[in-house]
């Protein structure tokens, strides 16, 4: 057997985290013309290093592939757009940034969080790999450079004179395979007395909670605070600060400065939840062992549901098309035999089918056409805003369906 290494500290990964079986790349939304040529699936299996306990998946595809025309929009979510806005007043005050500062942010998306830095005239640039997605921000008229970034990047804009006094990058640190190339550009292109501030789902509230629809080939690793201060702490940058927020299920979002930078005390926080990580057990090989038998329990509930709900004639659609769905539909085997489609508010994403499955996506005025009896959040991290958007369904008596932590009717 050829053992694959770790991407952090090269040990050999022996140890099986979870195995999701065969899956195509979650954010590889099918045109009607191609619903009927062959399809790609790749392994979705995550392995744990023993050494440094960072959960990872290999890399099966090339970023390019992955990112270079992407589906997601991060503007289409009300809740992603407030937690944005929220945050960069939070960064202003708590830092004191001004129209003399330079924000620039990994992965920036179409603009939706910079634009609440350029709102207060701070100049900001975005970083960002995917073309489509970049046109847009650009149009907004953030500057957005259309690359990967990594030390080629970083030296680049050090070149250019540009550096950051705030350095953001939310839900970019799980997609990213060269993790000691990435994290070690965020040290060149940070000011002397910048701040980085990196946001990812947590690990610890990923096995809590049994999100195993957090995984897909686009997160190439899953964080533990005790693993993200080993990798930070390696390219000589300090974690002084780390807050749990709610978004994505359950997220760390972590502040670093230069390791040379003592003007930052290190906030009790820091040590209050590695001692919580320590005390469940993230320190110990054999705790990562427990999450396979928990993942294949909600399978096996969520497809019991689902079978009764059709032999009583119950008709089902989809709520929404995240890659995090296509990782839950591939996993349990459910297609259109359980689900008649699903709608979503992305027009990128409406007259396209879900990889794999090749559910349709439509827009959600679609369900008040049907009327079905249940509406499967699929993105259930933003059931609530979801449940009040579509709260008509009670009218003909219909329910939400909730698959993760646990299957749940409301």
């Amino acid at each position: 057997m050829n053992l694959i290494n770790c991407r952090f500290c090269e040990t050999p990964l022996r140890h099986t985290f979870v195995d999701l079986g065969m899956s195509p790349l979650s954010n590889s939304y099918l045109k009607p013309e191609d619903s009927q040529k062959m399809e790609p699936f790749y392994p979705l299996h995550v392995y744990i290093c023993e050494n440094c306990y960072l959960v990872q998946l290999p890399e099966f595809q090339s970023p390019e592939k992955i990112f270079r025309d992407y589906a997601y929009f991060s503007s289409y979510s009300e809740t992603w757009l407030n937690h944005a806005k929220v945050y960069a007043q939070l960064m202003i005050d708590r830092f004191g940034f001004t129209t003399k500062s330079h924000v620039i942010e990994i992965a920036s998306n179409d603009g939706y969080l910079l634009r609440y830095f350029k709102e207060k005239n701070i100049p900001v640039l975005g970083v960002e790999p995917a073309h489509n997605v970049a046109q847009v921000a650009s149009a907004a008229g953030i500057p957005t450079m259309v690359k990967f970034f990594g030390v080629e990047t970083a030296k680049e804009l050090v070149n250019e004179g540009k550096q950051a006094d705030l350095l953001v990058g939310n839900n970019v640190l799980a997609h990213v395979p060269d993790l000691n190339d990435f994290v070690e550009g965020m040290k060149i292109v940070l000011k002397p007395r910048g701040v980085i501030t990196m946001e990812f789902p947590h690990l610890m509230r990923l096995m809590e909670e049994n999100q195993f629809d957090t995984i897909y080939h686009e997160h190439f690793s899953y964080f533990s605070l005790i693993t993200v201060e080993k990798v930070f702490n390696a390219h000589g940058l300090t974690l002084f600060d780390v807050e749990e927020l709610p978004t994505h299920g359950g997220s760390l979002r972590i502040y670093a400065c230069h390791s040379e930078d003592t003007s930052r005390p290190v906030a009790r926080r820091v040590a209050n939840l590695k001692e919580r990580e320590k005390a469940t057990g993230f320190d110990q090989l054999e705790h990562y062992f427990i999450f396979s038998d928990k993942v294949k329990t909600t399978k096996r509930q969520l497809l019991s549901f689902l079978i009764s709900a059709k032999q009583k004639g119950k008709s089902i659609v989809g709520y929404g098309a995240p890659a995090k769905g296509n990782t839950l539909l591939n996993y349990c085997g459910i297609r259109s035999d359980f689900i008649d489609y699903t709608v979503d508010r992305s027009p990128h994403k409406q007259g396209s089918f879900l990889p794999g499955t090749h559910i349709p996506i439509y827009h959600p005025d679609k369900v008040k056409e049907t009327m079905p009896d249940y509406l499967l959040i699929l993105p259930w991290n933003l059931k609530d805003e979801i449940m009040k958007q579509m709260a008509h369904i009670r009218d003909w008596g219909g329910h939400f369906l909730v698959p993760i932590p646990k299957v749940e009717v409301y």
